[in-house]
């Protein structure tokens, strides 16, 4: 148990938002495998809300990504000057190559008919990123601004929404992991503001 344990410290204190990849392609039984776990993640009344999508084409991945930079660009006109330039700084814009560079996208779809559908399908993401780390790859959980307009270009029904994309590949991005607050600054003992260090 404490050898699993430092495993999984391990492999999140490794884990680093990737928008660089390099192009050698892994292999589908590596997507597959970290599928099958995230299956397994916990859901309300277990119904299992969460779709997949592999997507490797590379016409495909190019109508993801027009698709989403449509979406962006409205958004970048609606937001202020400031928070389009705090964007900028960490390298963020309305464009997203990385959704056609990428070698592989993973599109989680959840069912909207389902109960707690959403903290659910983010369960099953949360299993897909560890398991992404573990498997030496790396992504970045990309929300799409208009996730209908994604939607419709993959013709997913109306009842079903994108929830994120996960472009996948080997790391080709030099940056660092951004610092983590530490656990004294997170966690309290039995009420709000009695920070556990301190007891």
């Amino acid at each position: 148990m404490v050898q699993i344990n430092k495993m999984l410290i391990e492999l999140a204190e490794k884990r680093k938002t990737t928008r660089k990849f390099t192009q050698e392609k892994p292999s589908l039984k590596k997507i597959l495998d970290v599928l099958e776990i995230a299956r397994h993640a916990p859901s309300g009344s277990n119904k299992q809300p969460w779709r997949f999508i592999v997507i490797n084409d590379s016409k495909v991945k190019a109508l993801i990504r027009e698709a989403s930079e449509k979406g962006e660009k409205k958004f970048y006109k609606t937001i202020s000057k400031k928070r389009r330039l705090a964007y900028k700084a960490m390298g963020n814009t309305w464009q997203k190559p990385m959704l056609e560079k990428a070698p592989i996208l993973v599109a989680v779809i959840s069912d909207t008919k389902a109960p707690n559908y959403r903290p659910s399908v983010w369960l099953s993401i949360g299993y897909i990123i560890l398991s992404i780390e573990a498997a030496g790859l790396s992504t970045v959980t990309y929300t799409p601004s208009d996730p209908d307009i994604v939607r419709k270009a993959l013709e997913i029904p109306d009842f079903f929404q994108i929830e994120t994309i996960l472009p996948i590949g080997f790391s080709a991005d030099p940056k660092r992991k951004k610092p983590r607050k530490s656990l004294n600054e997170l966690v309290f003992k039995n009420q709000w503001n009695k920070l556990l260090a301190k007891q």
